[in-house]
């Protein structure tokens, strides 16, 4: 992901799991788009507050998220997190993972 400070500190692999791991982190901000083409990422929010955007068919679908929330990310979705406030996650992401800075053509 992509903030305004170095994003390597704000995250911290918990547990390896299947070809990806168990994932927590913590910050504001946005980040860039990724998305997992070997499976689904799992997305909890245990603390703040985040919006999931997900591209479907060239369309933005955005889900809000609060603590205790979660969402599945289907494999080979591309999303990104807008307005993360104070928020901490815990993902299980499979690997590898794919990064755009720009928005994906779909």
């Amino acid at each position: 992901m992509a903030f305004d400070s170095d994003a390597s500190v704000a995250f911290a692999e918990v547990a390896p799991y299947r070809d990806g791991a168990v994932y927590v982190s913590y910050y504001s901000g946005s980040s860039e788009w990724e998305r997992h083409p070997n499976g689904d990422e799992v997305v909890m929010v245990l603390a703040g507050r985040t919006t999931v955007i997900l591209l479907l068919d060239a369309m933005e679908e955005r889900i809000a998220l609060a603590e205790n929330e979660l969402v599945v990310i289907p494999v080979g979705v591309w999303h990104r997190f807008e307005d993360s406030d104070q928020l901490k996650v815990m993902t299980i992401t499979p690997q590898p993972t794919e990064h755009s800075l720009e928005t994906p053509a779909g």
